[in-house]
């Protein structure tokens, strides 16, 4: 049952990092372990999508919901797969550095042999996912003084 949460500032706007979080077509390009994606449908609201996770001699896919509540949430609905369950989310809010990720990933494998598998390394895979979307928003906009505008501080005295 391993779980994770992270709140992280970083500086790109919200709909940019919706937009790399929503793009799951493209998580075989950037994200550790995702060695395949395929879209089942897709709306402005909902997405559906199978997924390949790969790890050491293990391949699974399964097969999830997206809700797409743009620019603020994606909420990630669990439908088949290896899974009991899974539970992950996203907000991503306006901050005066560009914006504030809040992420939070719940799951469990029906396999024993999985969940012992991933339980020794879950954090630092978590870990290294979210830094993989960090690099995706760094390469996709350039880096981050070229996506910020200023914002003005007010002089004191």
């Amino acid at each position: 049952m391993p779980r994770y949460a992270e709140q992280k500032h970083v500086p790109y706007r919200p709909d940019q990092m919706f937009d790399l979080v929503a793009d799951v077509a493209r998580y075989p390009e950037f994200l550790p372990w995702c060695v395949g994606a395929r879209i089942r449908s897709h709306t402005d609201a909902e997405l559906v999508a199978d997924l390949t996770i790969g790890f050491g001699p293990f391949r699974e896919s399964f097969t999830s919901r997206v809700t797409l509540d743009r620019p603020g949430h994606i909420t990630v609905r669990y439908e088949n797969g290896p899974f009991r369950y899974l539970n992950n989310r996203w907000k991503f809010s306006e901050d005066p550095r560009g914006c504030l990720i809040d992420f939070f990933v719940d799951f469990e494998f029906r396999s024993r042999v999985l969940q012992m598998a991933i339980g020794a390394v879950f954090t630092e895979a978590v870990r290294r996912m979210v830094y993989a979307f960090l690099k995706r928003a760094r390469d996709v906009y350039g880096p981050p003084a070229a996506t910020m505008s200023v914002v003005p501080v007010p002089a004191k005295g």
